[in-house]
Formats: structure tokens, C-alpha cells, sequence
């Protein structure tokens, strides 16, 4: 289906495609998803003012007694909904969400990412381009983690689940979404579907529509599919690497054909600003208390703070150059997961890499040793800092930082560290079963 430009175009889809509801999508500011549907014949008024709903019970919106939201949908955002009846169809729209005066509501993630793409067009840059690898896990049910099959990286026949990510690929295709390649990732049960570039706001939009696309395929098959970022103790977690790149016009600001690396002095302040403010940003990029059991040495997940041409274990890699292929340069950062909230994920990146560039910070060298296997004093010597290890660390990190408050807003940084603070206080009281097969037997 060709891609809507304006609210004709989506009027004019409509007739053609039988559509009778159109589910309008935004998420809260955990990045999950929230939906709610209108029959066709409302959405000329949609478009014009927008549908009302009440925000008081969305997690990090506002209160009872500012409840009042409004949800005007983006028109370049329609599709069908493909696993939903053909007959008398049905689609979405991404929304942005406002005041009830038609203010922007600072609270909508979306509406920070925005923020974050008009300081970088401020700079003289036109595009961030975002291409993530997403990986996930399918399980029999949503209350274990039986496996499906125990394929490791690129296995095949033992990939159980060909068909699933086959008819995922065609769901996300029908749905205008561009994908490179799929396969089955290094843990048994986890799999891959690598979505092509795009730029940060149509890339965050496709994040949202991805994981709720592998789900509701995964549905129709009978099985479970999860973001979770570390389901299954000492196996490989699920990562969110995200190759990222700037460009001015048609020319990518990252590429310089004389330079050793081939990276512009733009790539490489860029790179300098998210080693230099990782920490920080970390907790919108592995929000969760799972997301800290990934993120530990030996899983191929990165720790330690430094940046590599070929080194996977580095924080940063920078594929290697290919001549002719200057427009892919580009950095990919290793360390974010798949069930962060991709407005605000994406925002924070562009703001520290944004950071580094307005501030011309230096890159380090690049560091080409397996830093898994260098002791303490080693990395310290080379001056390699470590990730976050845990989310109260991330909280206490993110919540002194200055760049996270702009990159998130006020309203949506305040909300959220106190989001994370509830969730690690529950955490942190409960007792695990971790603890009574230890303890119990010998306390």
C-alpha cells in the first residue's frame, strides 16, 4: 500500500480498503503501548480536533485533576492493521498528544523526540538516521520460558520458528515497514528481524508498531513473544544495537574519505559525546530491572565504556568502511534493549551524541582487545569506565544529570525517575528464588 501523505490521502484510503475503525496509537512514557478505536466516520473531526481521552491513567501523564488529553493523529502513519480482517478493515495512526488549549503535552514521548530533532536541525543537520537490530524471544506461554527449539546464531533446520518470522516479515512489510534480513539469534528461542534505516521519528514509530506485530503474529501461532531483555538465566539477553548516523541533505556527516577510520570530526565528537554521557542516559536505554541481568560480561552484551572497529565486546563499534558505500557510515551503539521506549531512547542519543559535537569532544583511540578478559587494573589504567550495574545505579546517575532533564523535558524526567524508583523499591523487597535455594537451607 503506498504510504499516505495528508489527511486526502488517508480519506481517500479508507473507501478503497474498506476501512470501519481506525485504532489511534501512542505510548506511555515506559514505552508501552496505548489504543483505544473510532469508527470512520469520526475521523474527519479526529483530524480537526482531535479525540479526547482521559490521561489520569496513563502511567507518567498527568493527574486527576488535569486529565483532560486530546490525540490528533499523523496521517503519514496510516496502515492497515494486517492481522485483522480484511473485510471491513481496520487501521492505525500514530498520534501526538495535546492540551485541551492545543498546546504540545510535554509529557508525550513522541513530542520529546521532536524536541530533540529540532535542536539538531538548529545545528545544520537535516536527518538522524536509525537502523536497530531488535532480537526477542518465543516461548510456549507467557508464564514460562519453555523454549521452542534449541538453535544457536544462524541455525538451520533447528530454527523452529522460519515460518513465524516469515509471516511477521510479510505482516511488517504490508504495514510499510523495510527489513534487511531475519534469523535465528545466539540463545535457544531467540530470533532477529533487522529493520532497514529510516529517520529517528518513523524509526521510533516502527519500533512501537515492530513489537506489537512480532506479538500478535506470534499470537496466531500459539506461542509467546518477549522484548524481556534476559528471560533465561545464563543464556545471551536481547539487545537493541542501534546503528545510527547523521546527514546534512543527502550527505552523511559522518564520512570522511581521508580520515584513517573514515569517520568525519562530526562522527567522532558524536561517538565522544555518547561514551562520555552513557552512564547518564543509561536508564532510558535498559529501563528496567531485567535489563541490568543482560547487561553483565560474558553474554556479548556490552560493559565497559570504550569503542571498536571489529571489538563486539566495545560499547561503540564502527563497522568498517566499504568503498562506495559512504552514505552507510555509521556508529552503532550496543548497549540499549529492545523494551526501552524509543522516543525517549533515540532522544537521549541524539542529545549526548548532539553534546559531544557542540562541545568538540575528543575521541579516544579505539580499543581492539577483548576488554572481557582485562583485569580491573588494566581497563582502569586505559581508562575504561563501566555501565550502570544495576537499575538504582542507573536512577541515581540519571537523576543528576542535566542532558537527560533537556533530552526527556522536565515533565517526562521527573515521571520517569520516579517511575523507576517505585519499580526498584518493589523489586528490592521481594524476596527471590534465588534466595531461599541459597539461604534457606543453611541459614
Amino acid at each position: 500500500m503506498e504510504r499516505p501523505r495528508d489527511k486526502q490521502d488517508v480519506m481517500k484510503l479508507l473507501k478503497e480498503k474498506d476501512v470501519r475503525f481506525i485504532r489511534f496509537w501512542f505510548c506511555d512514557i515506559l514505552g508501552q503501548l496505548k489504543s483505544f478505536a473510532i469508527h470512520v466516520d469520526e475521523l474527519e473531526v479526529a483530524f480537526e480536533e482531535g479525540m479526547g481521552f482521559d490521561g489520569s491513567s496513563i502511567k507518567g501523564f498527568a493527574r486527576i485533576d488535569e486529565s483532560d488529553m486530546v490525540a490528533i493523529p499523523d496521517p503519514k502513519t496510516f496502515t492497515l492493521i494486517p492481522w485483522r480482517p480484511k473485510e471491513k478493515a481496520t487501521a492505525k495512526m500514530f498520534c501526538d498528544i495535546y492540551e485541551p488549549d492545543g498546546s504540545p503535552y510535554k509529557g508525550d514521548p513522541r513530542y520529546a523526540l521532536k524536541k530533540a530533532l529540532e535542536k539538531m536541525k538548529a545545528m545544520g543537520f537535516t536527518n538522524y538516521y536509525l537502523g536497530p537490530e531488535l532480537e526477542f524471544f518465543y516461548f510456549k506461554s507467557d508464564n514460562a520460558t519453555e523454549i521452542l527449539d534449541k538453535g544457536g546464531y544462524f541455525d538451520y533446520p533447528a530454527d523452529a520458528a522460519e515460518d513465524l518470522r516469515r509471516d511477521t516479515i510479510l505482516a511488517l512489510e504490508e504495514m510499510g515497514v523495510a527489513v534487511e534480513y531475519s534469523h535465528h539469534e545466539v540463545a535457544p528461542s531467540q530470533h532477529e528481524i533487522d529493520l532497514r534505516y529510516t529517520d529517528a521519528l518513523e524509526m521510533a514509530d516502527t519500533v512501537m508498531a515492530y513489537r506489537v506485530t512480532v506479538k500478535e503474529i506470534a499470537k496466531k501461532y500459539g506461542v509467546y513473544a518477549t522484548f524481556m531483555p534476559k528471560p533465561i538465566f545464563g543464556e545471551n539477553g536481547s539487545g537493541m544495537h542501534t546503528h545510527q548516523s547523521l546527514f546534512k541533505g543527502d550527505k552523511n556527516a559522518f564520512f570522511n574519505a581521508t580520515d584513517k577510520y573514515h569517520l568525519s570530526e562530526d562522527a567522532k565528537a558524536f561517538t565522544a559525546g555518547l561514551l562520555t554521557h552513557i552512564r547518564e542516559i543509561t536508564l532510558v536505554l535498559n529501563q528496567w530491572v531485567n535489563s541490568y541481568k543482560r547487561l553483565v560480561p560474558g553474554y556479548e552484551a556490552p560493559v565497559y565504556i570504550c569503542w571498536a572497529r571489529r571489538n563486539r565486546s566495545a560499547l561503540v563499534r564502527v563497522p568498517m568502511y566499504k568503498p562506495g558505500k559512504e552514505k552507510a557510515t555509521r556508529i552503532e551503539l550496543r548497549s540499549p534493549d529492545p523494551a526501552c521506549n524509543p522516543y525517549l531512547a533515540f532522544a537521549a542519543m541524539l542529545h549526548a551524541g548532539l553534546k559531544g559535537i557542540e562541545n568538540k569532544y575528543p575521541l579516544p583511540e579505539p580499543t581492539e582487545v577483548d576488554v572481557y578478559h582485562l583485569a580491573p587494573e588494566q581497563r582502569q589504567g586505559m581508562g575504561i569506565n563501566e555501565l550502570p550495574g544495576s537499575l538504582i545505579e542507573a536512577i541515581e546517575l540519571a537523576e543528576k544529570s542535566e542532558l537527560l532533564k533537556e533530552a526527556l523535558g522536565e515533565h517526562i524526567f521527573n515521571e520517569l525517575i520516579q517511575s523507576k524508583k517505585v519499580e526498584w523499591d518493589d523489586y528490592r523487597i521481594r524476596i527471590q528464588p534465588y534466595e531461599l535455594e541459597r539461604y534457606l537451607p543453611i541459614i
